[in-house]
């Protein structure tokens, strides 16, 4: 399983950095949204830790991981705080904020995917709930910043395709007996490169074919 990619005090450290990142994109929110310091500090924990939360209830992994481990809990706050006070430096390297960004969801859709199959769930809802570790913090803070969640925005890099390729490949590995350390880096790494890819190239899915709106957006350009 994915516990033999790292020791286990090396898997802690990658999971309060992707907890850390995701903390930022959620407090740099609040500051644009014109919060104050307990909406930066919500909107830094929600990011951070709803995914995780919420597939920690949805298995039955009860206490969730997020309170019983007081890291998990205090680097969004960290985070919070960093962006306080330092928001605009941290915003002119949102560069380097998106690539570990990229990094913390194709670990949490691998890590949360094998979490589930361990729980007793099925490949397919083992999947699922990969992809909503992943993204579900990032949906629950865009809805409590009054937002459409990004990736349901077709004018927004693709963000859950990634996490969706990482899931799928382990939910594949385990399906044949093939998950390993290398398999499930593989899967990371995936996920990352294709998030990084859609930053890049600007790839987005694709709409419904022959809209309405469409025509009506020509329409308006025409006027």
């Amino acid at each position: 399983m994915l516990t033999e990619l790292f020791t286990p005090s090396v898997q802690h450290a990658l999971d309060l950095v992707g907890i850390f990142v995701f903390a930022i994109s959620g407090a740099l929110l609040a500051v644009r949204k014109n919060f104050d310091v307990f909406g930066i500090a919500v909107l830094a924990e929600v990011t951070a830790l709803g995914g995780g939360l919420f597939r920690d209830v949805m298995i039955g992994a009860i206490p969730p991981a997020a309170f019983t481990d007081l890291g998990y809990f205090i680097t969004p706050l960290f985070a919070a705080v960093l962006v306080f006070f330092l928001h605009p430096h941290v915003e002119r390297i949102q560069a380097g904020v998106n690539v570990f960004d990229a990094a913390g969801l194709g670990l949490f859709c691998v890590t949360g995917t094998v979490k589930a199959y361990e729980y007793g769930l099925g490949l397919t809802a083992s999947a699922a709930l990969g992809l909503a570790t992943a993204v579900g913090g990032g949906v629950l803070r865009d809805v409590l910043a009054n937002e459409v969640p990004s990736l349901l925005r077709w004018d927004r890099d693709l963000y859950a395709v990634p996490a969706i390729a990482g899931a799928t490949m382990v939910a594949l590995c385990i399906r044949f007996d093939t998950l390993n350390a290398l398999t499930s880096g593989m899967a990371v790494i995936a996920a990352f490169v294709l998030r990084l890819l859609a930053l890049r190239f600007h790839w987005r899915a694709p709409r419904a074919y022959n809209r309405s709106s469409a025509r009506a957006e020509k329409g308006s350009a025409a006027t």
